[in-house]
């Protein structure tokens, strides 16, 4: 049985399409990430799958309840994470998690059971008697996730979960993340970060409503090179880059710290052409080569191609 099938879905507002024809499949176990720019349909779409919004047509099933008619026992089967996830601010970490617990978990003793599990998991011991508003970016993060989890939901909605923390917290985060779906849960993450959707087992990217792409992180890659990259590094990049701007053969032009990734049709007609061009305005090219497509590329790629 697979986690999380969506065959059509649809969800209309007034005369906009929020969410257009989506069909989804995500394995028991899987990390699912879900990319697209604000106002996609991304939170549509979650509301959607999470029982709360009807759909205007099309069907879904999650954790193999159907999405309409059984919308309140979906309910009891997933958890929910958001990016500003409903913490008590002036409860303590201690307090948070028992309130979540004994809100999800009839039995008192299995309430307290998991939480102590949830505690020891994700690292919260010593900050128990922290109010929740004192504790930083990641540790709320982090009591978030804890709350979001501690009913040991078979399913786990996560709403740009590492949003506004630091690296070394994000990469914490994400270890507790393959923690939970090595152990069987299954994860639907939005995220805006490119490297984390590298870390997911399949990825969609949806634009206007639309999925525009579906695949595994490769997959994507490797099935929708909508052009070529050309990696140049080179002294005085800004001004390499205002002169490469705007020229006939590029399709998309970035900085990437001491580098430029330009995406072309033909890295084959366009590289000579971009080295005369530097040499002409006596530009030193320290190096200029054709380079794999990165996630990002991929979906800047896509979304102009949709505009």
């Amino acid at each position: 049985m697979k986690a999380i099938e969506a065959s059509k879905l649809t969800k209309n507002f007034d005369k906009v399409t929020a969410v257009n024809d989506l069909n989804l499949s995500i394995a028991e176990g899987e990390i699912f990430g879900f990319l697209g720019p604000n106002g996609a349909g991304k939170s549509t779409t979650i509301r959607m799958l999470c029982g709360i919004l009807e759909p205007t047509s099309g069907s879904a099933t999650v954790g193999g309840c159907d999405i309409i008619t059984e919308a309140e026992k979906i309910k009891t089967l997933i958890g929910y994470m958001s990016q500003s996830f409903g913490l008590y601010q002036d409860l303590t970490v201690e307090e948070n998690l028992t309130f979540y617990s004994t809100l999800y978990i009839s039995n008192k003793k299995e309430a307290a059971r998991r939480r102590e599990e949830t505690i020891e998991t994700i690292g919260l011991s010593k900050y128990l008697k922290y109010l929740a508003a004192n504790l930083s970016g990641g540790w709320k993060q982090r009591l978030a996730l804890a709350c979001a989890v501690v009913h040991r939901p078979k399913i786990l909605f996560l709403d740009e979960p590492t949003a506004g923390i630091d690296p070394v917290s994000r990469r914490v985060m994400w270890d507790f993340l393959y923690d939970l779906s090595r152990s069987g849960m299954t994860l639907f993450v939005t995220t805006h970060y490119m490297e984390e959707a590298e870390r997911c087992n399949k990825i969609g990217f949806i634009w206007e409503g639309n999925l525009v792409a579906y695949d595994t992180p490769q997959g994507v890659k490797d099935n929708f090179k909508l052009y070529q990259v050309i990696k140049i590094q080179c002294e005085r990049i800004n001004e390499t880059f205002k002169l490469l701007q705007g020229h006939t053969l590029i399709k998309d032009i970035t900085i990437y710290g001491d580098a430029l990734h330009i995406g072309v049709d033909s890295a084959k007609t366009a590289m000579p052409i971009f080295k005369k061009l530097l040499v002409e305005n006596a530009i030193i090219i320290n190096e200029i080569t054709t380079i794999p497509p990165s996630i990002e590329d991929v979906f800047v790629a896509l979304s102009k191609r949709t505009n």
